[in-house]
């Protein structure tokens, strides 16, 4: 096998990383080193950076332990099929990584994956026991986010809760049908398992001992989980619904949607929906709009009759053009529910309104200046010094927000 430095093994482990979907500190207990008797920080704004939904951008040093696997599965460009340069770090080697970019200040956290190596507990073994490390030997206070396997031993599972912030578990796909064709080597009841005693035991640790005491703290920035989009046949309607029954049934924080691209070697004939980014993308903002804006999964996904989102333009306006006879809205006399069905309107803005239009009648500038895209709204409402007339009607309007066409080279 070729001896690889840490820097080289660094450059292999970080782009394989690149395929999972990592996340920010928000939600996490707030922890510092002010007091100058511990190391790192979980706080402030940030080689990879995510945004939390606050909008503060932080720094995690995203790697994967390995990239030697098992499993064979056929999306994954580390299966063990794949002809990709593979690499191992140990687990002193990740811990000393950690501190010394935390040292540097490149860094304020660690996000760790892993492919499966000798056996799901002996890989989840090294993961927690690099996050004991971290916490016990260098009293690292920054944010640790663990993929963890979900055929691995419960207790590891368990104990890698009290170490980490937040925890993940990979459904993979969105149907079993899906894993069984593509990854046969995992098991879907295994992952819900998985993933449900995650949840009990963070329900179990918000809950006081008969003499009050509380427990430790278990994932306190919860859970989360990733599906692959494009690798099988399913359509959007099949992705966001099993979504939101992940949502609902193990209190995720967040599922994760990660773009299926061929990879170069693969020898596998996998379906691929193009273009895979905006796909991804889309399904994003229709995951949002479930969340917070209050829309059911038939509104969203029936704007195209394959039951997948338009990729041209954004769920909430697709969703707005089809139901023109609803608009356009009076911002001064809609429910909160309507004004966030308007496209351009976020919940800031319909926050803003609703405030403003309690003391005085809200004008067209006024929307602007709260933070809606008048761009996308002004053909959807009504207010003080602005009727669409008959733009809301108009025949081109959704020709006015899809992008132009595109001559295509003919090389």
């Amino acid at each position: 096998m070729v001896q690889y430095s840490t820097q080289q093994k660094l450059a292999i482990l970080s782009d394989a990383a690149k395929y999972d979907a990592s996340c920010a500190s928000s939600g996490s207990t707030k922890r510092d080193s002010r007091a100058g008797k511990s190391l790192g920080s979980n706080e402030g704004s940030g080689i990879c950076h995510a945004y939390a939904p606050d909008g503060r951008c932080i720094s995690l040093l995203k790697i994967l332990m390995t990239n030697f696997c098992i499993y064979d599965c056929t999306y994954c460009v580390n299966r063990v099929s794949s002809n990709v340069a593979r690499a191992r770090f140990s687990v002193d080697e990740v811990v000393k990584l950690t501190i010394d970019f935390y040292r540097r200040n490149y860094i304020e956290g660690l996000f760790l994956s892993s492919g499966v190596i000798r056996s799901p507990d002996a890989t989840m073994s090294d993961m927690v026991q690099i996050a004991r490390k971290l916490r016990k030997e260098e009293n690292f206070r920054g944010y640790i986010h663990l993929k963890t396997i979900p055929d691995a031993a419960p207790e590891l599972i368990a104990e890698a809760g009290l170490l980490a912030d937040r925890l993940s578990i990979n459904v993979e796909l969105p149907t079993d049908a899906a894993v069984a064709r593509h990854a046969p080597e995992k098991d879907p009841a295994q992952i819900r398992k998985a993933m449900a005693d995650v949840r009990l035991r963070k329900q179990e640790a918000r809950e006081r001992s008969f003499t009050g005491k509380r427990p430790p703290r278990f994932a306190p920035a919860g859970q989360s989980t990733q599906m692959i989009v494009g690798a099988d046949g399913s359509n959007d309607a099949t992705i966001l619904g099993q979504s939101t029954r992940l949502y609902s049934g193990y209190k995720l924080k967040r599922v994760y949607y990660s773009a299926f691209s061929p990879i170069p070697d693969s020898s596998a004939k996998l379906p691929l929906i193009s273009p895979p980014l905006q796909r991804e993308h889309r399904l994003y903002q229709a995951d949002w709009l479930l969340r917070f804006y209050g829309f059911d999964l038939a509104e969203i996904t029936s704007v195209t009759p394959d039951g997948n989102l338009d990729l041209e333009i954004d769920p909430k306006l697709a969703w707005a053009l089809q139901h023109r006879g609803l608009f356009p809205l009076d911002v001064n006399r809609a429910s909160r529910e309507m004004l966030l069905r308007v496209p351009g309107f976020g919940t800031k803005t319909v926050g803003r309104i609703l405030s403003t239009r309690r003391h005085r009648a809200v004008r067209y500038e006024d929307i602007a200046r709260m933070g809606g895209s008048m761009k996308k709204a002004r053909a959807f409402v009504t207010a003080g010094g602005w009727s669409p007339g008959a733009l809301t009607d108009s025949a081109d309007l959704r020709a006015r927000f899809a992008p132009p066409p595109e001559q295509l080279s003919l090389l």
